[in-house]
């Protein structure tokens, strides 16, 4: 252990550094903007290509979607055992990098329609290579973005010394200043680049463009990061702490069964169960990990709600005028107002604004800006036309002076409109335009009132959600909460998948009204077990335990020995008497 904390000095004072910060950080933080560049420019034009190059509908664009995103917030946990257990945080960043980058680049390609236009159309004649190599694409990226994960930020901290702690927190505070930077421009440049048109046989929307950027954005992230190897501080794996949490779980439930029966007394909590086989700190720390996972329980809710901005409210834009992007730049301006502002106005009107009291308010945000969207899509849906539906009879026909022109009735073969005479002639010189429909009036601008109410919720919910996950977590179990946090992202997104799936609200207002509600009723479920939850500091219980610890050692050393002693009396003392009974 000295061995290992003499070369990690001596390679720290090697490494070179800038201002007081290691320059390894620095390739570290370039890595995460662009990352976060490619990962959130992909998905901000992803639903937008299910429905308009794949060709599927709302729904079904909505449930890939989001069975996406879960994946990503399910592959943390895995990333975390690999670095901490196998690999290490440097090489299992890399490896998954190249499977990241790998999966964009197959997006890219995908997304070329003029691979399988064989007749040169315009239209993909092989969709299902089409839909096979994205389905392909996502599911690498979802490994190499969620993978990686858990282990960039960690990487960064491993980089300071114990006396560095606020260079560490400054550095935390850029790394999170990189993700913000990289997901506000991505999300503004990707849909640009989408809206321009290419093709080589027939021009249309670019996605290849859109794909293809962020995937360049990958690859350079990938290089940025292994050009500053020589300069990274790298640990070897200590072993995964969270496998160590599970299995101390599974045994206290295992010994808690198998001593069921009344005769055996009642332990004051059933983690106690573990102490056969575990100490007493490490089931402390696994007892206050449980104890935030058990209010994680109704915070996917909210998860739910937030993460339909890149579907739902995507959707919706698209049936309104103008262009217009809100939400990165909006969280970009609310994350320092709420800090440097609000937070300290409600602090000298002597309110007790408590970590959990902000994300139940957090939550009633995100409850009224799906209420604002659902008024907005009411007013929508007033201004757009009453299409038929797929089982009624659509006529089609243009109206050509003094020509005539056949008539395709849906179902049947194409007739002739009595009264005019179809002939050879195809002069359309005297076409004309007649506009049926008219543009939806209601700019995208109206959507700002619930991006608004939705970042203030994200702000106040997830920024405190991850400092009261920090605050209350052990010393060594940081990286657990943080995985049950990102796990609480992927089941808000299963729970759209299973609305979306199950639901048949008729109108989408209805559908925005009951997520509203929803999370309402969880809000107040919440703010009852945050009224009973008791903060702790996981250092001063750390270091009860520690205290105890020798002593707990000395004990056990203690009892050993009287019991060697004893077992050596009694041989003595059965020696000697067979000794007697010889003589005898």
């Amino acid at each position: 252990m000295a061995d290992k904390e003499e070369q990690r000095t001596k390679k720290t004072k090697n490494s070179p550094s800038c201002l007081g910060y290691p320059v390894s950080i620095f390739f570290i933080v370039v890595n995460e903007f662009c990352e976060r560049f490619s990962y959130y420019g992909m998905k901000a034009v992803l639903v937008l290509y299910f429905k308009y190059f794949i060709g599927w509908d709302n729904d079904l664009s909505t449930t890939i979607y989001h069975t996406f995103v879960a994946l990503c917030y399910l592959t943390p946990i895995l990333g975390a055992i690999i670095a901490d257990s196998w690999l290490g945080k440097f090489k299992t960043i890399v490896y998954l990098s190249i499977v990241y980058t790998i999966g964009q680049v197959i997006m890219a390609i995908s997304a070329i329609h003029d691979i399988t236009d064989t007749n040169r159309d315009g239209t993909p004649d092989n969709m299902t290579f089409h839909t096979a190599m994205s389905m392909l694409g996502l599911m690498l990226i979802a490994l190499g973005t969620g993978g990686i994960k858990p282990c960039v930020a960690a990487f960064g901290g491993d980089q300071f010394e114990e006396h560095q702690e606020k260079q560490r927190s400054t550095f935390f505070s850029i790394f999170y200043l990189s993700i913000n930077a990289g997901s506000l421009l991505s999300t503004l440049i990707t849909p640009i680049l989408r809206a321009q048109e290419c093709g080589i046989y027939s021009k249309q929307s670019c996605f290849p463009l859109a794909f293809g950027v962020p995937a360049a954005l990958m690859v350079v992230a990938l290089i940025v990061f292994i050009a500053g190897h020589s300069m990274y501080i790298m640990e070897s794996p200590k072993g995964n702490i969270l496998l160590r949490v599970m299995k101390c779980i599974g045994f206290a439930i295992k010994n808690r069964f198998n001593h069921r029966s009344q005769q055996h007394p009642k332990r004051e909590h059933w983690m106690d169960w573990a102490e056969e086989k575990y100490d007493k700190l490490l089931i402390a720390q696994v007892k206050m990990v449980l104890k935030v996972l058990f209010l994680y329980i109704p915070l996917p809710m909210f998860w739910a709600l937030f993460d339909q901005q890149g579907s739902r409210w995507t959707l919706q834009a698209t049936t309104m005028d103008g262009n217009f992007i809100v939400n990165p730049i909006l969280i970009v301006i609310m994350v320092p107002i709420m800090d440097s502002a609000v937070y300290p106005l409600i602090k000298k009107c002597h309110i007790n604004f408590t970590p959990l009291r902000r994300m139940t308010v957090g939550m009633l945000l995100a409850a009224l800006a799906f209420v604002a969207a659902a008024l907005l899509q009411i007013q929508i849906d007033q201004t757009m036309p009453n299409f038929p539906s797929s089982s009624q009879i659509q006529v089609k026909f243009l109206n050509l002076e003094n020509t005539s022109v056949p008539v395709e009735v849906e179902g049947q073969e194409p007739f002739a409109v009595p009264g005019f005479d179809v002939s050879s002639n195809n002069d359309t010189s005297n076409l004309n335009t007649i506009q049926d429909i008219e543009p939806n009036g209601i700019h995208m601008a109206w959507q700002v009132i619930q991006y608004f109410l939705m970042t203030c919720g994200e702000v106040v919910f997830s920024v405190t959600g991850l400092d009261f996950s920090y605050a209350q977590a052990p010393s060594n179990m940081k990286s657990v909460l943080q995985a049950g946090w990102l796990l609480t992202v992927a089941v808000g997104n299963i729970i759209v998948l299973i609305v979306a799936e199950a639901g048949s609200l008729p109108d989408q207002w209805a559908e925005y009204v009951l997520f509203a509600s929803l999370l309402v009723a969880v809000s107040i479920i919440f703010a009852v077990m945050a009224y009973f939850y008791t903060y702790m500091d996981p250092m001063e219980i750390e270091a009860k335990f520690m205290d105890l610890e020798p002593e707990e050692k000395k004990r056990k050393e203690l009892g050993m020995t009287t019991k060697d002693n004893l077992a050596y009396v009694n041989n003595e003392t059965s020696n000697n008497t067979d000794d007697k009974q010889t003589k005898i």
